[in-house]
């Protein structure tokens, strides 16, 4: 049996460098000695494995595998999923980024497919990176178009995330106009004014979109990646979309497409609850805090990616136990007990 075996060639490798040696054997056995030998690996508990799909090579495959198929030689306690395990390796060090760079716009350059192409485009989006520079002075392409008063990313990106916010006490006021009884009008104008000083105060959350701020604070890596925070109604992104608008500017202006989402509508929930609980109570009487936080804050925001914006209607609704402030739940049980105990009397 031995004499009808003929030798193979392969094309071996090992996990951490991606250098290939050809070598002829006649089986698995004969391979493991050669390559651990070439490879400087210990022989006891070696195996090895296709380099595509990490498949193990036994040695009833061995001989059914074509010349010069690329192998993974793996040491007792290493591992191989096949090429991903490279891709990995890949985006784990900047040590190959030239070389990556140049090769996706060599391949993108040529190629015709519309799927390839965008894969190549998004590829070296990413790899262009400059999302450790942050002053104007040393990424001047990043600020073309933005205000001359912003001289880092971070100052601009804190602007970008307060001019959406305050965006949403201009629609807070806009609903006055839909208020006919006078009495209701200037209590809600009142409620409008104190949620507009809360978040004066606060700054207007800027903070979610600066890096540069303390973790528990920022919406964002201290590298400056985002997340999709998922649709309204799932805890994480299905398709994990992620962006890192301070690393270029075409970033930056994409990232414009997302969304800061409230899980509890503002138009359809928030601001009708508002207008109704005020219709039988003074502003003084509402829980602001509560409609601050479902208005303003990241308890009813989530950022999203476009295709995470779910635009129809979210049906959920304003905890009502939470509209009144406690002191004047507590009243109105007390009158409730009081009118009670007349009836009865």
């Amino acid at each position: 049996m031995a004499a009808l075996l003929k030798y193979k060639p392969v094309k071996i490798r090992s996990c951490k460098v991606d250098r290939k040696y050809g070598v002829a054997a006649k089986d698995v056995k004969e391979l493991l000695k050669k390559g651990c030998k070439l490879l400087q690996l210990p022989l006891y508990g070696a195996h090895v494995c296709l380099y595509s799909d990490g498949t193990k090579v036994t040695e009833e495959f061995f001989p059914t595998l074509p010349d010069n198929t690329e192998l993974v030689l793996l040491s007792r306690e290493e591992t191989w999923s096949g090429v991903i395990c490279d891709i990995g390796q890949l985006l784990s060090t900047d040590r190959h980024g030239d070389g990556l760079i140049e090769a996706a716009k060599s391949l993108l350059y040529d190629e015709q497919s519309p799927k390839r192409r965008k894969i190549l485009t998004d590829l070296l989006l990413n790899l262009e990176d400059r999302s450790e520079l942050e002053s104007r002075e040393d990424d001047e392409d990043w600020f073309q178009g933005v205000d001359a008063r912003f001289k880092t990313k971070s100052a601009y990106m804190k602007f970008n995330c307060e001019s959406r916010i305050r965006g949403y006490v201009k629609e807070v006021d806009h609903a006055t106009r839909s208020i006919q009884k006078a009495k209701v009008k200037a209590e809600y104008v009142k409620t409008s004014k104190c949620l507009a000083e809360m978040l004066k105060a606060a700054r207007y959350n800027g903070c979610y979109f600066d890096r540069t701020e303390k973790e528990r604070d920022r919406l964002c890596t201290q590298e400056g990646w985002f997340t999709c925070q998922g649709t309204f109604d799932q805890d994480v992104c299905q398709s994990l979309h992620s962006i890192n608008p301070y690393g270029s500017r075409e970033s930056r202006i994409v990232f414009s497409t997302w969304n800061l989402d409230h899980r509890i509508e503002k138009k359809r929930t928030i601001i009708p609850a508002l207008l109704q609980a005020l219709e039988n109570h003074k502003s003084t009487e509402l829980n602001l805090n509560y409609f601050y936080r479902l208005l303003f804050t990241r308890d009813n925001l989530k950022l999203v990616h476009i295709v995470c914006h779910k635009k129809g209607a979210h049906n959920l609704s304003c905890d009502t136990k939470k509209i009144l402030r406690i002191a004047s739940n507590s009243k109105k049980g007390h009158h409730e007990a009081k009118g009670k105990k007349k009836r009865l009397m």
